[in-house]
């Protein structure tokens, strides 16, 4: 005898087989009706529309690279407040345990948004999150515009 149902296993296979099909029949459709002309211009590294200057081995501030992590490490800390609201959440699951389970589920949330509080001002006390501004140097122009020709310009209208 023949089971004709697919289980829950069988339609997540499914679904895998489909999209990596999917994503192969697209990349060889895309190869076979692309057009294929390499030119220079188009093998050049492209940059935000800006032509590379040097290498990429350029300096940086280690600035740059503490406010990254510093927004990565609160970002996916807060990952982790959402599932805690969905089970804070379920009022069924709070009366099932006689609202214990709601208490601790506050204390720990509030031990937890502390120890981000600490790490915070820990941060914020090393000095981390403060930015120096450059110092801003006005241009110099020596050439002066002739008073005939500043006046022709702003006497137009």
């Amino acid at each position: 005898m023949i089971a004709t149902e697919v289980s829950a296993f069988g339609e997540i296979l499914l679904y895998i087989i489909g999209s990596v099909l999917f994503v192969l029949l697209t990349y060889f459709g895309s190869w076979l009706f692309r057009p294929h002309r390499p030119n220079e211009e188009k093998n050049t590294t492209y940059e935000s529309g800006e032509d590379t200057v040097g290498t990429a081995w350029g300096q940086f501030n280690m600035r740059f690279y503490i406010v990254a992590l510093l927004f990565i490490l609160f970002e996916v800390e807060i990952i982790f407040l959402f599932p805690w609201a969905t089970v804070f959440g379920d009022a069924q699951l709070i009366a099932e345990t006689d609202g214990m389970w709601g208490w601790f589920a506050i204390v720990e949330m509030f031990v937890f948004i502390f120890i981000l509080v600490l790490g915070l001002a820990y941060a914020w006390g090393k000095g981390f999150l403060n930015w120096d501004k450059p110092e801003v140097i006005p241009p110099k122009v020596d050439t002066k515009v002739p008073d005939q020709l500043y006046d022709a310009v702003n006497n137009r209208y």
